[in-house]
């Protein structure tokens, strides 16, 4: 068990998929888009469309030693101004196809694969890829149509477990990932229940908000911060229904107190 109360690094997000916490010494990053709102895609994609700007800008951050992108190929997890962004960045964790397009600086992990990070005060951060799966389904069925993606988990002698899902609609990939780590102290959990109609049929391609607190609940997560809900078209639920949904499953005190009193604002 881990021996720091989950409250005492704060997690800000920025709206999307993109979060900064510092943790172990060293500042992480989520995926990193700041582009402002408008039409995103590519021939034969879906198109993505920004709706609200960021809450801040690459200028705003500070350094970077870390990002964990959960995959590269979506313009809502990583923009033309995040991987600008990338080339200042000495280290970014992603998934192994995404390793090999981005290049420089870039690893990607596999399910499992472990990447040990050097502490400014000395010992270690474990990064740990762990399965997502961006769509319903078995993997395998998934990828061809939206790619890899990886979530990562952080630990670390005397530091609380961290885990940053990325876009995952799966909650068997939650159980195998709560069988090796938790409880879980904070819980980066990507939900907003995205849809596309020409795509699985409309179905979920990452977490609903009653998906999101049951994958809370698999995790023993002692503190959740939300993300990936908002800023985008194709979200289709948000702060309110997260809330009313972990309100709901008896889990509304595992809510992040900074990101509840955001949502109030």
């Amino acid at each position: 068990m881990s021996q720091l109360n989950a409250d005492q690094f704060p997690v800000r997000t920025y709206g999307g998929p993109t979060a900064l916490f510092e943790y172990g010494g060293l500042r992480f990053l989520t995926d990193p888009t700041f582009d402002g709102p408008g039409d995103y895609g590519r021939p034969g994609r879906p198109v993505l469309t920004k709706t609200a700007p960021s809450t801040g800008t690459p200028a705003d951050l500070g350094p970077i030693d870390v990002v964990l992108l959960s995959h590269d190929e979506h313009a809502d997890n990583l923009d033309t101004s995040g991987r600008a962004l990338l080339a200042d960045v000495p280290l970014t964790l992603t998934t192994p196809s995404g390793g090999e397009r981005l290049g420089q600086k870039v690893k990607g992990l596999a399910d499992w694969e472990t990447v040990e990070l050097e502490r400014p005060g000395g010992g270690t951060i474990t990064v740990t890829g762990v399965p997502a799966i961006h769509g319903p389904g078995p993997r395998e069925e998934v990828e061809p149509f939206t790619g890899q993606v990886v979530g990562f988990v952080l630990t670390g002698e005397g530091l609380p477990t961290v885990y940053v899902s990325g876009d995952n609609a799966s909650l068997d990939a939650v159980k195998e990932i709560a069988e090796r780590f938790a409880p879980v102290d904070t819980a980066i959990l990507f939900a907003g229940a995205p849809r596309f109609p020409m795509l699985f049929d409309g179905n979920l391609i990452v977490l609903d908000s009653a998906q999101a607190a049951e994958a809370a609940r698999i995790l023993d997560a002692r503190r959740v911060v939300p993300a990936h809900h908002d800023s985008w078209a194709h979200f289709t639920e948000g702060r309110e229904d997260l809330e009313a949904a972990f309100t709901a499953a008896g889990l509304a005190d595992r809510l992040d107190q900074n990101w509840t009193q955001r949502s109030s604002a």
